[in-house]
């Protein structure tokens, strides 16, 4: 299995409410919609930036999948390039351009 982090980050409580529900709300619902095979879930994290000294948070976007391929699918080709739609740009105000992957090598649960 693969683990795909992605951050973006906001400016202001504003922004990050406003992208929070844009998230939430249209983007990951319609990323499920598509139907990829193999992608298994996506689960959204916040922290919000008082927590580091400034306004707005950090949001996380962790997707996990049976494998590449369905990344790909999901990216349109390069596995490692941020999907950012034009109405969360505009709320961001940085994101990482490109996201993170981790394989999975050991699972335990209590």
């Amino acid at each position: 299995m693969i683990l795909r982090l992605w951050r973006g980050w906001t400016s202001t409580e504003a922004t990050s409410t406003a992208y929070q529900e844009l998230l939430t709300g249209q983007i990951a619902p319609a990323i499920l919609a598509r139907g990829i095979p193999g992608l298994r879930d996506l689960t959204v994290w916040r922290r919000d930036a008082s927590e580091l000294g400034g306004p707005g948070a950090e949001i996380l976007t962790a997707m996990t999948s049976d494998d590449r391929d369905a990344i790909a699918t999901f990216t349109g080709g390069d596995p490692t390039r941020s999907v950012v739609p034009e109405e969360a740009r505009r709320l961001l105000a940085r994101f990482d351009e490109h996201s993170q992957h981790y394989t999975d090598v050991a699972r335990f649960a209590s």
